[in-house]
């Protein structure tokens, strides 16, 4: 009699187990992965960070409202140390040892260029994070970059700090360009030699130094032995610090001087830097202006300075936070619109609509850019020592161009603005 009974509970309860087993969401042992690598360490780490915190945010917010497909979301990611020659082995192992689901990332056109043949070999999909030019090489199209220099490519990096050039009175004629030897450098390098040629500047002095670099003052004296009239640099955030340094100390004061100055888009790196920063013209991706003030940025932004608090990392987030969670919108509306984890069906619903994201709305073209560019060129002025709240608005780092974004007019030349 209790061995019967002891029977009939043990089939009751595996009739419960099996019963829990299809109605148990199947999404409780099978998440969606999203892998990607990302530069935690190294140069790049200031940008990194910041897009890991973004993409979190993302993941948490789609895994509120169900997940995809009715799956959670999981991040898998690895750290390249920003260090191209470790992006292939990372992306492999994502595809082929992890399986991820989908891919985002990675950060920076250096990253993304040594990620791309295995993500192209695997036949799969990616939104990378402020890449540039990479897909000319490849022409993959399954490449989506997330970076707001639309069809223009290079040229965009570059162009409205040499109208701004053009637009002054008297015109200044010639031009000093330096870059440090790597991708995105000698990429920017490249498109400010169209535009100064397109706009008639005479490019005097054009050289690159080895990313090794530590002491910029010769670098800074050579250029100022040419009395160029402007100067426009490529620089990652560290070479940033010794360029506006040594600038400083030399006293060298062309009558422009900036260009795409990575550094200058981290928060803590401006505190730092303070006043030696004021009349410098930079290239901006995103600033807090009225006209970007888009659906949902804000709350992101908000949930950004919370978590980020106590992390050493930038406190605002605008240079890179809102394309992060933007990358993971566009790829949440291809999935939940296709019901698909095809990487082709994926991407060729990327190509044929529009996304309304934080970071505004996104069209791609043909080969995967934006098909309208949303670069501001800014000016620091005014710029006070140690105070990190001046850089929550654009009261100190005033938008310049182009016209329908602006805030403020340039200060030119640029020793008034040292004033």
């Amino acid at each position: 009699m209790f061995k019967i009974a002891r029977r009939k509970l043990l089939a009751l309860a595996a009739a419960s187990l099996a019963t829990f087993a299809v109605t148990m969401p199947s999404h409780a042992a099978d998440p969606i992965k999203v892998g990607f690598s990302m530069s935690l360490t190294g140069p790049g780490a200031p940008a990194g960070k910041q897009i890991v915190v973004a993409l979190e945010i993302w993941r948490d917010d789609v895994n509120a409202k169900g997940g995809l497909l009715g799956r959670p979301v999981e991040l898998t990611y690895y750290d390249d140390q920003s260090n191209p020659a470790n992006v292939p082995g990372i992306y492999a192992k994502l595809l082929t040892v992890d399986k991820v689901d989908l891919l985002v990332g990675p950060y920076s056109t250096n990253m993304t260029a040594a990620a791309m043949p295995a993500i192209i070999q695997q036949k799969k999909m990616t939104i990378s994070l402020l890449t540039i030019g990479v897909n000319e090489k490849f022409n993959y199209p399954g490449h989506f970059s997330m970076v707001p220099v639309g069809p223009d490519g290079v040229k965009a990096f570059s162009q409205g700090y040499f109208e701004l050039a053009a637009a002054q009175n008297p015109k200044p004629k010639t031009v000093a360009i330096v870059a440090a030897d790597s991708e995105f450098a000698r990429t920017s390098a490249d498109g400010a030699r169209e535009n100064a040629k397109a706009l008639g500047f005479n490019i005097i002095y054009d050289k690159s130094y080895p990313p090794s670099t530590t002491d910029f003052a010769p670098i800074i004296r050579g250029i100022q032995a040419t009395n160029a009239d402007i100067v426009f640099v490529a620089a990652y955030p560290v070479d940033t610090v010794g360029i506006v340094r040594a600038a400083n100390e030399i006293g060298y004061t062309p009558k422009m001087f900036g260009g795409t100055l990575v550094g200058l888009l981290v928060t803590p790196i401006k505190v730092q830097l303070g006043p030696l920063m004021n009349g410098i013209v930079i290239m901006e991706s995103f600033v807090p202006a009225p006209t970007f003030n888009f659906p949902g940025l804000k709350e992101l932004l908000t949930r950004y300075g919370e978590l980020a608090k106590g992390q050493q990392i930038d406190p605002f987030g605008y240079g890179f936070a809102p394309f992060a969670y933007a990358a993971g919108q566009i790829l949440a509306t291809a999935v939940n619109e296709t019901k698909s984890l095809d990487h082709q069906v994926l991407a060729k619903y990327i190509h044929e609509h529009k996304f309304n994201t934080v970071a505004g709305e996104i069209e791609y073209n043909k080969a995967g850019d934006w098909t309208k560019p949303r670069t501001v060129f800014t000016q620091f002025q005014g710029v006070a020592p140690g105070n990190l709240e001046q850089f929550r608005g654009v009261e100190k780092q005033v938008v310049l161009w182009p016209k329908e974004h602006a805030t403020g007019k340039m200060i030119y030349p640029y020793a008034e603005a040292k004033k």
